[in-house]
């Protein structure tokens, strides 16, 4: 493993950990020509499925695209980075566990709309806006529409309660 800060591949091990889930391996390392201390992340490769694009353009599963598409929506909302990594772990579990060689993009797509409207309408709305593809305003009209019925049942159960 090279430093990331002199670029040497002398280095040692200093501590290791188990993630939660038990699926990943953390290191500290001390690079033995700078002194300098990083962390590694170790996981087994996943053998995740082809994603089918709307167009049926075929491309490889993309956590990180999952990931900068959630922090996009989420950006300046009180959303952690360690929820939104949790979020995608188990969406990746998920498909992995399902065995299929493809699957369609919308169906993950689904899945993290209906996480982030969970999370925060905000969020919701924005990825929702991208997701979704409104065609004008009043597409975009009518889902803050259903968002505020559903915050208007919210609060009479809660005061029915």
């Amino acid at each position: 493993m090279k430093c990331p800060y002199c670029t040497k591949i002398n280095n040692k091990v200093i501590d290791s950990r188990l993630s939660k889930d038990g699926r990943m391996i953390r290191r500290r390392r001390e690079c033995i020509e700078c002194g300098r201390r990083f962390t590694t992340y170790e996981k087994l490769e996943d053998v995740l499925p082809m994603l089918v694009k709307k167009d049926s353009r075929r491309e490889p599963f993309s956590r990180d695209k999952i990931i900068s598409g959630i922090r996009k929506a989420c950006q300046k909302r009180p959303i952690s980075v360690t929820q939104i990594e949790e979020f995608v772990d188990s969406l990746e579990f998920y498909f992995q566990e399902l065995g299929k060689k493809e699957i369609d993009s919308s169906e993950v797509g689904e899945r993290v709309i209906k996480k982030l409207k969970e999370w925060d309408e905000v969020a919701y709305v924005r990825f929702a806006s991208v997701y979704r593809q409104f065609k004008d305003i009043s597409e975009f009209m009518s889902e803050l529409e259903e968002i505020l019925k559903s915050k208007k049942e919210e609060g009479k159960q809660q005061a029915s309660d």
